[in-house]
């Protein structure tokens, strides 16, 4: 996707999880996400190519879910409320079945106050590499415990893992969900 950051502080400084809700309710039609640091970021729509990859990753990730039964699967349309501030929306994440349920009814229909255990972000056509990157990151500090940024043009996989250096795998075929997704294996060729 391709993201327009407007620096909006001056008008919304301080802007708190309910008011950034209350603003994308009444917005139903332009989809944003808001940085640590109060940046309103307009995304948007993405090309055929990168809306078809993006929807088959989640399907991947939907058909070993209900295998497994072990979390719940999250589309692009999902803002997260992280813990540092933000409020970000993967093209695709995942929680733990017992993570979620820790939340109330509230909390789970509203943007949720939790950071997923697993994300996948698609770098689109229009994507810059260093903003995705830094979505990654605010991830990790939130406590992301495994993220994959999958870069169509460079032909790589960044992996995120809390701790540690990111990995960059070069022109995979496929990539494992490790012991975070056990079992789940995605074909990114």
């Amino acid at each position: 996707m391709t993201a327009i950051s407007l620096n909006l502080e001056p008008l919304v400084q301080g802007l708190t999880h309910e008011q950034f809700y209350k603003l994308c309710m009444a917005n139903k039609d332009i989809a944003m996400e808001r940085s640590p640091t109060g940046r309103l970021i307009i995304i948007s729509p993405v090309g055929g190519e990168s809306g078809r990859q993006e929807a088959n990753y989640i399907a991947d990730l939907v058909f070993w879910n209900r295998q497994t039964g072990l979390g719940e699967v999250f589309s692009s349309s999902t803002i997260f409320k992280l813990p540092n501030g933000g409020d970000r929306s993967p093209d695709a994440a995942w929680v733990t079945l017992e993570r979620w349920n820790s939340l109330t009814r509230e909390q789970q229909t509203n943007f949720p106050p939790i950071c997923p255990d697993f994300v996948i972000e698609l770098r689109s056509e229009s994507d810059r590499l260093k903003p995705l990157q830094e979505k990654m990151q605010e991830y990790l500090d939130s406590g992301l415990r495994l993220g994959w940024l999958i870069n169509p043009q460079g032909q790589t996989v960044e992996v995120y893992r809390p701790g540690q250096a990111v990995e960059i795998v070069k022109c995979p075929t496929t990539i494992s969900g490790e012991e975070i997704l056990p079992g789940f294996v995605l074909d990114v060729k």
